[in-house]
């Protein structure tokens, strides 16, 4: 019986696992790396103790060399929070009228301002949604999703936030 040779089968599938690997790597594809913000001491205009506040403190403290001040006098620039609210909408129902799916909402409308007065970002809105099937035999459940998917919208209003703040240059 004939058998191919192994050496150069495995030789040629080496070869072809390196150009893969050469390409892949070539793809320009990077983790991201700490926030660069113009701004070196950033006030932030939510409470420290609310769930969004702790995150966002969080975040610029572990993601940026940005130090978050509590006294508006030591700041290099001030992010103003206009409003945060949370929305809950029917998005269907049954033939019956009883709600088979529902519409979660975050709204965060915020400005950034720096020591001056200048306004760096003008009054900007993120708005997230997400949907929410809803079942009446698994209210304990459904609740517990809808908890959790306003917490999801919650960080990602954090992240795009950062995204934001970074996009300043100068101030």
């Amino acid at each position: 019986m004939d058998r191919p040779d192994m050496g150069r089968r495995g030789f040629l599938a080496i070869g072809a696992a390196m150009a893969a690997a050469g390409l892949l790597a070539g793809c320009g594809f990077h983790m991201r790396g700490n926030a660069d913000f113009a701004f070196k001491r950033l006030y932030i205009g939510l409470p420290a103790g609310s769930l969004m506040g702790a995150d966002l403190r969080r975040n610029i403290r572990n993601g940026s060399d940005t130090k978050v001040v509590e006294d508006k006098a030591d700041a290099d620039a001030f992010l103003d929070v206009l409003a945060d609210t949370r929305g809950k909408s029917i998005l269907s129902i049954t033939a019956q009228g009883v709600v088979r799916e529902f519409r979660l909402s975050q709204r965060f409308v915020f400005q950034l301002r720096d020591a001056a007065g200048k306004e760096l970002i003008p009054p900007s809105t993120l708005l997230l949604t997400r949907d929410l099937t809803y079942n009446e035999a698994s209210t304990l459940a459904k609740a517990y999703e809808e908890e959790q998917l306003y917490r999801d919208m919650q960080k990602d209003v954090v992240q795009q936030l950062m995204r934001r703040l970074a996009a300043v240059k100068t101030i």
